[in-house]
């Protein structure tokens, strides 16, 4: 895929300390300074009229949304380089909204806690972090910005319909003599310099982002300990009255397999490479083998970079080199696609987002008899007739989180047994929203938009229900993996059938 994926000496550290210590080292030996690092002014576009921080501005402000790390992380080295240039304070906030689509406490408390880190991160880098507890944050940043004489703004880069609002309004009621800047930070090949439009699947924006890859896969320099904060006064956050203030469903409650945080992520990611990476290009489909990285629950919340995996990963390519190819291909390639598809298709959560094909074929078979009919709620508690699925339901339930191959199952049987196209939609992304650590993600929106509505994907031999929709059961799945051992770590039972 790119000429800094192809040669290297595999690491051998014999601890997660020992790995983490030499990343550091790594960022350190990239470059001592910040001003000294070249950065790729590629990486970020000026939303705003105004391009140059006025001569009397008294900070810059950082406002995290997406990459909630404080390493690693491109969006908070430009502003860093920024503050540095002008010699001024710089800032970083972040706005709680009390709630936030159908998230519940499971994803807030991860939220928190990995805000947590970040806050005593930032701390020992004499960097404030400030936490607005706001519905509509243009109001807080704005108000900051006035009190503090802030003289640029910096943010994330996301593709989703909500926080590109938020820019917009901000670039809106923001000063005209203030740039507001946007890095994408997320992405290894910034989403607007892969593709200028709607790509058509992976095939047709693999070797635009595979040609950029050397230009942008590179080593990330410090962020440092901020030397013109000296007289900022950093407050503590009351992060128990934070918690207090959200208005989300408290009943899905935290998951025990995934700590949140930057070190919790590293150390996934870690012990990925040193105990799975060697059986992912043979065994990631299986359900039963425990293959996959299991890190997206921190890329999602933006607590590791997708870029440090990638560079970390490609470290192991001699010895397992498919693995690291399929790993690049997922990480990279369809991860960057699902990002492409959000960013230029404004209907991507909803049917007549889906190429002409995929719709014409779905109306054409509105009418067909379903065998099975349920609603929302017999899907949610797992009472189908199919004990497969029952599992797979009860699995992202519990764990918030379902295997790969199963979510592709999962979400074509919701197609199969709903009313309509629209709503096995509507629900399959209210239940991975709901339960799963990843959910409201591009990821997760494209995932369900190939399942049902067959975005990225070819037609196929015409059937009842799904027209050309690419079809999956539950034969297919026993050929692929032992469905009894699955159905029995899970316990999913057969209901009798609803007709």
């Amino acid at each position: 895929m790119s000429k800094k994926l192809k040669t290297h000496n595999t690491p051998n550290f014999t601890t997660f300390k020992e790995f983490l210590s030499n990343v550091e080292r790594q960022r350190i030996k990239e470059c001592a300074s910040v001003l000294d690092f070249k950065f790729n002014k590629t990486r970020v576009r000026v939303l705003s009229s105004a391009e140059d921080v006025p001569e009397d501005a008294k900070g810059v402000l950082y406002w995290l949304t997406r990459e909630s790390r404080v390493q690693d992380n491109w969006s908070l080295l430009f502003a860093q380089r920024l503050a540095l240039k002008y010699k001024i304070p710089l800032h970083v906030c972040f706005c709680l909204h009390p709630k936030f689509m159908d998230s519940t406490i499971r994803h807030y408390k991860f939220l928190l806690k990995g805000l947590q880190e970040v806050n005593n991160d930032l701390k020992t880098l004499s960097i404030p972090l400030h936490l607005f507890l706001s519905k509509e944050p243009t109001g807080n940043i704005l108000t900051f910005v006035k009190e503090h004489k802030i003289g640029c703004v910096v943010i994330d880069f996301s593709p989703l319909r909500l926080p590109k609002d938020w820019a917009k309004k901000l670039k809106e009621a923001l000063p005209e003599n203030i740039p507001l800047c946007q890095v994408d930070g997320h992405n290894i090949v910034p989403c607007w310099i892969a593709s200028d439009k709607l790509e058509y699947s992976a095939r047709t924006i693999r070797k635009k982002i595979s040609d950029k890859l050397d230009e942008y896969l590179t080593e990330f320099p410090a962020v440092i300990k901020h030397p013109h904060n000296g007289e900022l006064k950093i407050e503590d956050i009351d992060w128990v009255g934070a918690e207090n203030s959200l208005e989300v469903d408290m009943t899905v409650g935290e998951v025990d397999w995934a700590a949140p945080g930057y070190r919790a992520g590293m150390q996934t990611l870690y012990e990925f490479c040193e105990k799975r990476l060697e059986y992912f290009s043979r065994k990631r489909n299986d359900p039963l083998a425990d293959a996959l990285s299991n890190l997206s629950p921190w890329i999602h919340f933006g607590q590791i970079s997708v870029q440090r995996c990638i560079l970390y990963v490609s470290l192991f390519k001699t010895k397992y080199v498919e693995s690291v190819n399929a790993f690049c291909e997922e990480a990279i390639v369809r991860r960057e696609l699902a990002d492409n598809f959000c960013y230029y298709n404004e209907k991507y959560d909803q049917v007549e987002g889906a190429n002409e094909w995929a719709i014409t074929t779905l109306d054409k078979h509105r009418a067909d008899k379903r065998t099975y009919l349920y609603g929302q709620k017999e899907l949610e508690e797992s009472r189908t007739h199919d004990d497969l699925w029952n599992s797979a339901q009860i699995q992202l339930v519990k764990e918030g989180k379902m295997h790969g191959f199963l979510r592709m199952y999962w979400a074509k049987k919701i197609l199969e047994w709903t009313s309509s196209p629209e709503e096995a939609l509507r629900i399959a992304l209210y239940l991975n929203d709901r339960y799963s650590l990843d959910g409201r993600d591009p990821n997760g929106f494209v995932g369900c938009m190939w399942s049902i509505c067959g975005i990225h994907d070819q037609g196929w031999r015409e059937r009842e229900i799904f027209g050309k929709i690419r079809y999956m059961n539950y034969e297919g799945c026993r050929r692929k993996f032992d469905v009894p051992a699955f159905v029995a770590r899970y316990g999913g039972k057969v209901y009798s059938k609803n007709k």
